[in-house]
């Protein structure tokens, strides 16, 4: 199958959108689909507001749709509401073509962190950017029941996956820091809460690895920290799995794929009992979860670093993909979709109509 997925997320950027695609490309095409990524590298762009190091194509409906057109998809996935996901968008509905969405980031809360704007005005847009597709892909069981509360529709799973050659078992003694060692892995941004886990009384060391917009005044406020900037590969599995606890204080994730990293190095994790964490930790298995972290900290260090990793290997990158090429199959397969298209406004209805046909289980299994 000729598989298009168009993204506003995409490298050298570092975090969950661009490692989950990443990886959801490689597996498809070890599977014998073709892919075309449709990525902001390919365009004119522009430095995302507040956050230079993300890049936004600008204006880039013509030069995307020239990339479609020549490549002629089965079907398309639109992984990203910014300017290449809107492009795509408008592309399918102006063809009258089924696509798929996903839904990665809870981007009413990051836009709340940053500007006094009502989360409601945000989720209106979204649940309309959404409204358009056959299926709108998440994470986790919890936040389809989110969105479901705020008007979303045809919501389908979309798990997540881990690297187990990579992220594994390691010396503990890679890091020299007094113990215990706390970690914390991701993009430093005000939406990630860091500053909760930095401000907590604990014993022992507190490492900040990857780096954003906020790391700069974070490392200025808590000295004691270490901040080790990004780290990639086996060196990013060395510092994860030295660590005693990972602490994730994030609040506003999807899922969290450094969760699944952490565990599948036997690392135990602190987490606030909310989306992403509810429905990837064990509590008091693989990790803590409490709405007050110093407390969810501590009683991660006496969980079982075995049981960490025995858990973490549930979750395979080949299961995620099937997950999603199960969620394009019914635009070529297995659904009849009529798309009503508004002269006004370009937008659409849709009326699926599920159909099962023959041949639909060799799709899924290709």
């Amino acid at each position: 199958m000729k598989i298009g997925i168009v993204s506003d997320a995409w490298h050298p950027q570092t975090n969950g959108v661009v490692k989950t695609l990443t990886m959801t490309v490689e597996v498809l095409q070890r599977m014998g689909h073709e892919v075309l990524v449709c990525e902001p590298g390919a365009f004119r762009t522009v430095p995302c507001p507040t956050y230079p190091e993300i890049q936004l194509a600008l204006l880039p409906y013509r030069a995307l749709a020239r990339r479609l057109e020549r490549f002629a998809p089965d079907a398309v996935h639109i992984a990203t509401e910014g300017p290449l996901g809107t492009a795509a968008r408008r592309w399918c509905l102006r063809r009258r073509m089924p696509f798929t969405t996903s839904y990665h980031t809870q981007f009413p809360e990051y836009l709340r962190a940053r500007l006094p704007i009502p989360t409601r005005l945000t989720y209106a847009h979204l649940r309309r950017f959404h409204g358009a597709a056959v299926r709108t892909m998440v994470a986790t069981e919890t936040m389809q029941r989110r969105l479901e509360t705020r008007g979303f529709t045809h919501l389908a799973r979309w798990s997540r996956g881990v690297d187990l050659t990579l992220f594994k078992p390691r010396e503990r003694e890679f890091l020299s820091f007094p113990r215990p060692v706390w970690i914390y892995m991701g993009r430093v941004a005000v939406e990630k809460s860091i500053e909760d886990f930095l401000a907590l009384e604990l014993p022992g060391t507190k490492v900040i690895v990857g780096d954003g917009p906020a790391r700069a005044e974070l490392e200025k406020k808590y000295p004691a920290a270490i901040f080790t900037g990004y780290k990639f590969g086996e060196d990013l599995a060395k510092h994860v799995a030295a660590a005693d606890v990972f602490v994730f204080p994030s609040k506003t994730d999807t899922f969290g794929l450094v969760l699944l990293e952490a565990m599948a190095c036997g690392v135990p994790i602190a987490a606030y009992p909310v989306t992403g964490p509810i429905d990837v930790i064990k509590s008091g298995v693989t990790g803590v979860l409490d709405a007050d972290l110093r407390t969810a900290a501590l009683g991660a260090l006496k969980l079982s670093r075995e049981v960490c990793r025995e858990q973490a290997l549930a979750f395979t990158w080949e299961a995620a993909t099937r997950q999603f090429l199960h969620n394009l199959a019914p635009l070529t397969a297995r659904a009849a979709v009529e798309i009503r298209v508004s002269s006004k406004d370009q937008d659409a209805e849709l009326t699926v109509y599920r159909n099962e046909v023959r041949g639909t289980e060799r799709l899924l299994d290709a």
